[in-house]
């Protein structure tokens, strides 16, 4: 018998098929695997009565030329093979593994750390410290300055039984170092004991004991942070491709604060007597320049919102001599913005002196903070007429993403219908073939002409375009990221950052209570291209030794207005952008 020329219709292509009568729809569908790539099993080809059987007489379907079949399926994999090959790499079960190597196995549960006796201020800080990559690999370069002497002595080697704080003299930068490289070679809740002696020794406020006479005070997660970013500040020094552009300059000169480059950003301050009669005197403004590591939200009854509470934060009033009117008087403080750091810390002032009771109390009110923080408008003239362009774009591109998803999704819904439609046409023994005479156009019954049977692109062609067109974007919008900004890599270049940790205190007052962090969890390592895969949008709960895995949800039920947790310190960090290698 002669083969009869048919049509199939697969995920909005169609393909012309030599449809062999003497043969079997196993034939049949072998025929369109070479065609679409999709196996044999996996294939659901829509014929009168049902689906094709493989043992079906191909004979038996009575097809004639130009009738059109409907199949469905996906390949099993993306090349559309089921070749079974070797693992490349040696298969290992987790009980084969080390402590260590277990720990560092991609989506495996983070250390936490033993609550040493009202410790949880501290254990909350470090954990939410140690999400900083930038950090934790600037750490692993570190070397104190005592650490020849403690080396020849032997105690270096103390570090794998957790007692490197030893050897490395109280610097407390060492034994942060240390203590995250323990870290993460456990699962287990880690005593962070050599760290808290040298926090100790350096700061002795952490040794306060409790007033019954019992172990150590509860200590604020703010101070304890205060404390240990500025001892970072003075000891852990980079070098800064950006600052060794003179020729004249020393590598040490080239030599710059990790806290400054990531985490300090700078005032322009504008100073102004608040009375008339000291500007009629001819008295100037003062203006200055102040680096700061961390923004205060303070906290009123007008304050409902975190970008509320920064602007108050932004104007203070000092009281000071006036040289012109020669007595005290009331001045006003205006502070911008003038750089933005990668990593903005963002502290709840929700502690304060109540002098009837003696001791620090809480102020529980309710202030919500955003997932993604617009700084923009806090910020000097000169970086907003930078940041504003890059910002802008920034939105264009996500509204332009999410164009084009919804229009996907839309597309996917108009082909399953078609797909379905087909298939209740073939179920109920209605063929699809054209009339004679009839080519161009059939004519339903209330007179209109059926539309031409739409296209439509399949996923890979979808995420080629999206690729493409995310590329075009990137290249776009680095070329509107100034040039002084560009070169400042430990800057926000966009004016925007997303929320990547946060410190809670549960609690009534700064002296009890108890303190937890929130990290998000990053994407895993690809090996190949050293980037970070997407992100699952789930967060850490780190409380103390327990650590547990908990919904974004969970982020915003911390905006206080009881007892119950409520952030106290926000760590925001700059979205991603694009860089000239991309």
């Amino acid at each position: 018998m002669a083969a009869i020329p048919v049509v199939v219709k697969h995920q909005g292509k169609r393909h012309n098929v030599e449809l062999d009568p003497a043969s079997t729809g196993e034939i049949f569908k072998y025929q369109l695997y070479s065609l679409t790539g999709v196996e044999p099993n996996r294939q659901k080809i829509l014929v009168k009565g049902g689906q094709l059987k493989d043992e079906t007489e191909l004979s038996t379907l009575g097809a004639k030329p130009g009738q059109t079949f409907m199949m469905m399926g996906t390949p099993a994999t993306g090349e559309g093979s089921n070749t079974i090959e070797r693992p490349k790499e040696k298969m290992r079960f987790m009980e084969d593994m080390t402590e260590a190597e277990a720990a560092k196995v991609e989506g495996a549960t983070p250390a936490g750390l033993q609550n040493l006796g009202n410790t949880c201020y501290l254990n909350s800080t470090l954990q939410t410290l140690r999400s900083l990559p930038e950090l934790q690999e600037e750490l692993s370069r570190y070397s104190a300055s005592t650490s020849g002497s403690s080396r020849s002595s032997g105690l270096g080697d103390l570090s794998q039984f957790g007692l490197s704080g030893l050897g490395a003299s109280m610097d407390l930068t060492a034994s942060l170092r240390d203590l995250y490289k323990q870290m993460s070679e456990t699962q287990e809740g880690f005593p962070p004991l050599m760290f808290l002696n040298a926090l100790r020794t350096a700061f002795p406020q952490f040794a306060q004991k409790s007033k019954t006479g019992q172990g150590y005070a509860q200590q604020d997660a703010e101070e304890a942070w205060s404390q240990i970013v500025s001892q970072l500040r003075q000891k852990l020094k980079i070098n800064d491709a950006s600052n060794n552009n003179a020729e004249t300059s020393s590598q040490q000169d080239a030599q710059m604060s990790f806290i400054d480059k990531y985490l300090a950003g700078r005032f322009e301050s504008v100073l102004e007597c608040d009375e008339p009669a000291a500007r009629e005197a001819g008295e100037e403004p003062v203006k200055g320049e102040d680096v700061f590591l961390k923004l205060d939200c303070h906290i009123n009854k007008d304050i409902n919102h975190l970008r509320d509470g920064i602007l108050a934060g932004l104007e203070e009033k000092i009281e000071k001599k006036s040289a012109t009117l020669d007595r005290d008087a009331v001045y006003t403080k205006k502070s911008r913005i003038s750089r933005l750091p990668k990593y903005l810390t963002v502290h709840f002032v929700r502690f304060f002196w109540k002098r009837e009771a003696q001791k620090k109390a809480k102020i529980m009110r309710k202030v919500t903070f955003p997932s993604e923080l617009d700084v923009v408008e806090f910020c000097a003239d000169t970086l907003k007429k930078q940041l504003v362009p890059v910002r802008d774009k920034v939105r264009e591109v996500r509204k332009d993403e999410q164009d084009v998803e919804r229009a996907h999704k839309r597309q996917k819904v108009a082909h399953k219908q078609e797909e379905d439609r087909e298939a209740n046409i073939k179920a109920q023994g209605t063929t699809s073939e054209k009339r004679p005479g009839n080519d161009k156009a059939e004519t339903k019954t209330n007179g209109d002409a059926e539309m031409a049977d739409a296209v439509y692109k399949t996923d890979a062609e979808y995420e080629a375009e999206r690729a493409s067109s995310i590329l075009a974007a990137k290249k776009e919008l680095y070329k509107l990221i100034s040039p002084e900004l560009a070169a400042d890599q430990g800057a926000n270049k966009s004016g925007l950052y997303e929320l990547r940790g946060v410190i809670t205190h549960q609690g009534a007052s700064a002296d009890s209570g108890h303190y937890t962090s929130y990290v998000k969890k990053q994407g895993a390592l690809d090996p190949e291209t050293g980037k970070r895969k997407d992100e699952d949008g789930k967060w850490w709960w780190f409380n103390d030794d327990k650590v547990s895995e908990v919904e974004a949800e969970k982020i915003e039920m911390l905006s206080g207005g009881g007892e119950s947790h409520s952030a106290l310190i926000l760590l925001y960090r700059a979205i991603d952008l694009p860089t000239a290698e991309e």
